[in-house]
């Protein structure tokens, strides 16, 4: 077998070279790029025209505006990918043996969901694992957990989405309310037909159309109840729980929240929980999740904060005291 030329480039040599060029098909830009991977902008350039150099074709496409990858560029990121993909779950692994959890560890969380239950028990989990750092994103987008670099996202949806692996934390449910004052003045509904009389306050999502959707939750045996679809009218929408909660209370009309944005203000009697035979399937999902990237492998870190929040969010969100949530299904 012949040896190689000693003009021929080691590809060993050249493993940050090619790690970058990965880095840059998934983030789309050398500033991305050069953050995800704590360098500068020029170190990132220098490694690319460096590998394209070794390589002797062109890999990337610039211009004054964008940075593309030529099909010998996507060739090369396509054959490497699962290599480095294996590297790092390798290196994870590793550090996974560690006793304690520890490093850092970046969350996104819905607005509402994190400032009324997931935070507040952050702080016991830190306390519990002193080795460890959050970063929290509360957002309600749902964003590209490995190439923004999350290692977590909790939800609250009926399915994990395409690429994501999922642990179930607790039930969800939504739940239609108004404050006692209002129905005093405009009656309570017994029907769903009957809201179309009644002011609503709609959770906003561009480009979807606004109304409710509910069904009954036991049909009568032999006369199938329909679903029903109820246009919204009302002097407000929004796309944040929080504030909706806030204008039900004002007496602005009637709200329909997630259950543990609701749950606070049922128990204390200021809000009041409508149509009670019947459940809205439009507007939120059934359960709260964990969602990680399915092609990642779950550090210590990951499955400790999880099972923490298994733990506290247990129960669900019981709008009554004599209420009872499901218990979580095993892992």
């Amino acid at each position: 077998m012949p040896s190689p030329s000693p003009d021929a480039p080691r590809p060993d040599l050249l493993w940050p070279q090619i790690h970058t060029l990965g880095v840059l098909a998934e983030q789309g830009s050398v500033t991305a790029t050069a953050a995800r991977l704590g360098l500068s902008k020029a170190a990132v350039s220098q490694r690319l025209t460096e590998l394209e150099r070794q390589a002797g074709v062109p890999l990337l496409r610039r211009t004054t505006r964008s940075v593309r990858l030529t099909e010998a560029g996507l060739q090369l990121v396509e054959a490497t990918r699962g290599a480095y993909t294996q590297i790092a779950r390798g290196f994870a692994e590793v550090r996974d043996l560690a006793e304690a959890p520890r490093g850092l560890l970046r969350l996104t969380v819905p607005v509402a969901l994190g400032r009324q239950h997931i935070v507040p028990h952050l702080a016991g989990f830190l306390r519990a694992h002193p080795g460890l750092r959050i970063e929290l994103d509360l957002s309600d987008r749902l964003v590209p957990l490995a190439r923004e670099g999350y290692d977590l996202a909790i939800r609250h949806a009926s399915a994990a989405p395409e690429d994501h692996v999922a642990w179930t934390l607790c039930p969800t449910r939504a739940v239609l309310v108004a404050t006692p004052e209002h129905l005093q003045v405009r009656g309570e509904p017994q029907h769903p037909r009957e809201l179309a009389a009644h002011e609503a306050l709609g959770y906003w999502r561009p480009g979807e159309p606004a109304a409710w959707r509910f069904e009954p939750l036991a049909p009568a045996p032999g006369e199938p109840e329909l679903p029903v679809t109820v246009p919204l009218r009302g002097a407000l929408a929004a796309n944040n729980s929080e504030l909706l909660r806030a204008a039900a209370l004002e007496g602005l009309g009637l709200a329909l929240l997630p259950d543990f944005s609701a749950q606070a203000e049922v128990r204390a009697g200021r809000l009041k929980p409508l149509l009670p035979d019947w459940r809205e399937v439009s507007a939120f999902g059934a359960q709260i999740l964990a969602l990680r990237p399915a092609h990642v492998a779950p550090t210590r870190a990951v499955r400790a904060l999880v099972a923490h929040l298994r733990e506290v969010l247990a129960d669900g969100f019981p709008l009554t005291a004599g209420e009872t949530g499901k218990k979580n299904p095993p892992t």
